[in-house]
C-alpha cells in the first residue's frame, strides 16, 4: 500500500465506528468512512471539543453538516506548495482526497524528468488535484469533467497556485464522448489520468457504470496516446473492485499499444493517534520503461 505521508496542513488524527477525525489545516472534522468497522471508542464524545464540523448521514441517503464551531465557507490547504480550496460539500466531501498526493508526487516527477513538453488528459477531473499537479511540473493540461461546477472549483485551484496563465483546457463533457471526439480529430496525449465512479451521469445524461464501461474507455484511450507516452494512471474508490482489475485492464490495453511497467495496489492515509492505516481506494499505473 502507498500511503501519503508527506502532508502538514492536513492530518487523519483517529478513526473508529464508521468515523474518522481529521484535521483540515486547523479545522477539524469528523466525517464518516465505511471502511471503518472496527471500533475505538466515540470519537465525537472524545474530541468534541476541537471539532468544527460532524457529516451525519441520513438513513435515507445523504446527510448534513452540523457546524458545532464557527467554520469559514471554503479555506486553503497547501501541500508540498500546491493549494487547494477546502468546502463543506453535500455527502460528506471537502473538494480533494488527500490520499492522492501520491499519485501527485509520481506524476510530477515523471513529468519534470522527462525532456520535453509534457500534453496530460485528466478525466473525470473533478477539482482537478493532478491538473494543478501536472500544471506546476510544466505539463499542458486538458481537464473533462461532467460538472461545471467542478470545473469552476478547479479554476480556483489553478488560479491560486499561479497557474492560470499555464497551457490548460477546460470542458464540460462526458468523458467517454470526448474521448471518441478526440480519436476522429486525431488528437493525442503523453499521459492520461483517470478518477472514475462507481456510476455517474455525463453533461447529457448519459450513464457511466465502471464495470461496465472501464475496460472500453481505457481501450478507446490507447487511441489517442502518443507515440512516445509517458504514464496512464487509473484511480477508483469503487467498493470490492480489486487492483488487480486495474492491472489486467492495462495489461490488456495500454501494455499492448506500448511496453512498459504497469504496478498496482491500494493507497491509504495512517492515523497519528492510532497508527492505523486507513484504505482509501486502489490505484493501476503503467509507465514506460526509463
Amino acid at each position: 500500500m502507498k500511503l501519503a505521508t508527506n502532508w502538514k496542513d492536513y492530518e487523519l488524527i483517529k478513526t473508529s465506528r464508521g468515523q474518522k477525525l481529521e484535521r483540515w489545516k486547523d479545522i477539524y472534522l469528523l466525517r464518516p468512512d465505511p471502511q471503518v468497522i472496527w471500533d475505538q471508542g466515540d470519537l465525537y464524545e472524545e474530541y468534541h471539543k476541537i471539532l468544527h464540523a460532524v457529516y451525519h448521514r441520513s438513513n435515507k441517503g445523504g446527510g448534513n453538516w452540523e457546524n458545532i464551531k464557527k467554520t469559514p465557507e471554503s479555506w486553503k490547504v497547501e501541500y508540498k506548495g500546491l493549494i487547494f480550496n477546502i468546502k463543506q460539500m453535500g455527502f460528506k466531501h471537502t473538494g480533494l482526497f488527500p490520499e492522492q498526493a501520491v499519485n501527485w508526487d509520481f506524476m510530477i516527477d515523471k513529468i519534470k524528468k522527462e525532456n520535453r513538453k509534457i500534453k496530460v488528459l485528466n478525466l473525470f477531473a473533478y477539482t482537478g488535484g493532478a491538473t494543478v499537479a501536472c500544471l506546476s511540473a510544466g505539463a499542458s493540461v486538458t481537464h473533462v469533467d461532467s460538472s461545471r461546477g467542478m470545473i469552476d472549483w478547479c479554476k480556483e485551484n489553478v488560479k491560486d497556485n499561479g497557474l492560470e496563465e499555464k497551457e490548460i483546457r477546460y470542458l464540460v463533457d462526458d468523458v467517454v464522448k470526448f474521448v471518441e471526439r478526440e480519436i476522429r480529430r486525431g488528437n493525442k496525449y503523453d499521459a492520461i489520468v483517470m478518477d472514475p465512479p462507481s456510476y455517474g451521469r455525463g453533461a447529457n445524461k448519459e450513464v457511466w457504470d465502471i464495470e461496465k464501461s472501464l475496460n472500453y474507455l481505457v481501450t478507446q484511450c490507447t487511441k489517442i496516446l502518443s507515440d512516445n507516452p509517458l504514464f496512464f494512471i487509473i484511480n477508483s474508490y469503487t467498493t470490492g473492485l480489486s487492483s488487480t482489475v486495474l492491472e489486467n485492464i492495462l495489461e490488456l490495453t495500454v501494455n499492448q499499444k506500448k511496453k512498459g511497467i504497469i504496478t498496482c495496489g491500494e493507497i491509504g492515509l495512517k492515523g497519528t493517534k492510532d497508527n492505523l492505516v486507513l484504505p482509501c481506494g486502489i490505484y493501476g499505473r503503467w509507465e514506460k520503461n526509463e
